[in-house]
């Protein structure tokens, strides 16, 4: 089998699998219903309680589920190959704690009780934030260890504030909400919360896959790349805002969910020839496979204790990760 043949193989792989995950999620949950039944309250409104359920909680769920896990995926293989680091994922550049930040002060001052978009309106203020200080402390001609520093000072303020907001919250419920917020979860989402996000998303993905001949080249240095031709400015505009707006969105709705851009595009880089431009499609569709997977699993291992999808990933995803290091190291010997 060519090269190109088994790369096509394995997007195709990719894709049957997140349909079925994507089917699987949209007929999982604790209504009583079957496959057909569920599927078919999806398309034919009869007006009752099953076709509410389908179209206002099950599908909203899904598709953020499927858009976010794609978010993520793709995010981390861009800053991956961008910033030449395996261990770049999209927390590095501060988004999703100051995104946090933001949506924790909006439940903290109230905003998020009388506003019922608040919080993921302000998760996306932070996001913004967050993303014009990196801009502005690398500068238009940063490197790669400048970014990444003020990426990690950046999330490290963030993280110092919002404990800051949970050690001084005189609420125990608003303390109680915030820390539920910050595990991550895909429950009790809307259509409405699809349509705030929805646009960022896409609108990260399309900057992101922007970069597919840039990271191609990138692979050879940074010097030969500009060398080459390519505008090493616009490589850095790309990659910062457009993870900002994808991972910016995703956290506004769904809060921080982690390990998921980080494994995910090592998992895969072996299957696609360690190829940047074609890594990025194969780990959009890998994060949402992985995604819809963990929202499955969280619905079936405990369907009445909530528990949250952030806390499944990182049980699963920080073993992988140590695996795929003592795997790694033992190559190297």
């Amino acid at each position: 089998m060519s090269e190109q043949a088994r790369y096509a193989a394995v997007l195709l792989a990719l894709a049957v699998l997140t349909l079925s995950l994507f089917i699987a999620s949209l007929t999982t949950g604790p209504a009583e219903a079957g496959f057909r039944q569920s599927l078919a309250a999806l398309f034919v409104d009869e007006g009752d309680l099953m076709s509410l359920v389908m179209r206002e909680i099950r599908l909203p769920r899904a598709v953020l589920g499927l858009m976010i896990g794609a978010t993520l995926g793709l995010s981390g293989a861009v800053l991956q190959g961008y910033l030449r680091n395996p261990l770049a994922e999209p927390g590095l550049l501060g988004i999703s704690a100051s995104a946090s930040l933001g949506a924790v002060l909006a439940i903290y001052t109230g905003l998020s009780a009388t506003f019922a978009l608040g919080l993921p309106l302000a998760a996306l203020a932070g996001a913004v934030i967050a993303v014009l200080l990196v801009r502005a402390m690398a500068g238009e001609r940063g490197g790669t260890l400048t970014i990444i520093l003020a990426g990690v000072a950046i999330s490290a303020f963030a993280g110092a504030m919002t404990s800051l907001a949970l050690n001084l919250s005189s609420n125990p419920f608003a303390a109680l909400e915030i820390v539920f917020w910050m595990l991550g979860s895909l429950a009790d989402r809307s259509m409405t919360h699809l349509w705030l996000s929805g646009p960022f998303m896409v609108a990260g993905w399309v900057m992101l896959a922007m970069l597919a001949r840039p990271l191609d080249v990138l692979t050879l240095g940074a010097d030969a790349a500009s060398s080459i031709g390519i505008d090493m400015r616009r490589v850095q505009f790309l990659a910062i805002t457009g993870t900002a707006a994808s991972v910016g969105g995703a956290t506004a709705v769904a809060g921080a969910i982690g390990f998921v851009g980080l494994v995910v595009p090592h998992l895969l880089r072996p299957l696609v020839g360690s190829v940047p431009s074609r890594l990025l499609p194969a780990s959009a569709l890998g994060g949402a496979s992985v995604l819809l997977a963990a929202d499955v699993l969280v619905r079936l291992i405990a369907p009445g204790r909530d528990l949250k999808l952030g806390v499944l990933t990182a049980i699963v995803g920080a073993p992988f990760f140590l695996w795929l290091i003592w795997r790694t190291r033992r190559q190297m010997l």
